[in-house]
């Protein structure tokens, strides 16, 4: 059952949402009206940049992939009930958690490295080529 009270509640925050939604179309629609070649060497960013998401994501595809395959291994082994399969799966999984850790550096480091060039490029550097001063290489 649902209360009329709730239904009012709603209907309110319905149309504050179409007002707002109304409102950032207007104002995107404004900002893309000045539009202009700068924009589109910004839009197309550092090939650095996009070059080093490219390699980081393979990167990380490969641990998840690898991930997977050590998961289905873990799986047959723990169901064959083989005590010998069960030990090799406390190796499995520390690669298991190894490989998490891996994943979790490899975004760590790309944040830093975005987050490094988008800094040089607001700053006036905008090759995203300079020293990394997170410390992280």
């Amino acid at each position: 059952m649902t209360s009329s009270f709730g239904s009012i509640s709603t209907a309110g925050k319905d149309s504050t949402m179409d007002n707002n939604a109304t409102s950032n179309s207007k104002r995107r629609h404004k900002n893309n009206r000045h539009h202009n070649e700068d924009d589109d060497e910004e839009e197309a960013g550092d090939p650095q940049v996009w070059s080093t998401f490219n390699t980081t994501f393979r990167q990380v595809q490969s641990v998840l992939d690898r991930n997977r395959s050590l998961i289905q291994q873990v799986n047959e082994n723990h169901q064959s009930r083989i005590p010998d399969n069960m030990v090799k799966n406390v190796a499995l999984i520390q690669e298991l958690n190894g490989n998490i850790s891996k994943v979790v550096s490899l975004y760590s480091d790309l944040n830093s490295n975005f987050s490094s060039s988008y800094h040089q490029h607001r700053n006036g550097n905008g090759s995203g080529n300079g020293s990394n001063s997170s410390g992280r290489s």
